[in-house]
């Protein structure tokens, strides 16, 4: 059984820093690459960046820059430091793991999320 499970949330001022981890119990981020998204109120989830098999990464315009995607194969566990951040940032995040979904657009497997919050 799969489980994917996120952590490091919480509240930070704004320009302060967060990093977020999300674990994964039946896959290998060695296998497949990784995902996060993030939903704020009232919005749709949004990605914001990913992590490919290979290594390569790819962020929302929006974070570029200021968020970095990185994983640790002994720990199986892919993390998101996030920088400078802004109160725009405030939302739950989620990690994204697994092989293609259905729709080809998302992975298989979401976290429960973690929330967090900026504060101006």
């Amino acid at each position: 059984q799969v489980q994917v499970v996120e952590s490091g949330g919480g509240l930070v001022q704004r320009g302060g820093s967060l990093r977020l981890s999300c674990a994964a119990s039946g896959i290998s981020f060695g296998r497949y690459g990784a995902a996060w998204y993030r939903q704020a109120p009232g919005y749709q989830r949004e990605w914001v960046a990913s992590l490919a098999v290979g290594g390569a990464t790819r962020y929302a315009d929006s974070v570029q820059g200021r968020f970095a995607i990185s994983r640790d194969m002994v720990k199986n566990t892919v993390s998101l430091q996030m920088n400078s951040l802004k109160p725009e940032d405030t939302a739950v995040y989620y990690c994204n793991a697994g092989p293609l979904g259905e729709s080809g657009d998302t992975r298989k497997y979401w976290g429960q999320g973690t929330q967090v919050t900026v504060s101006s």
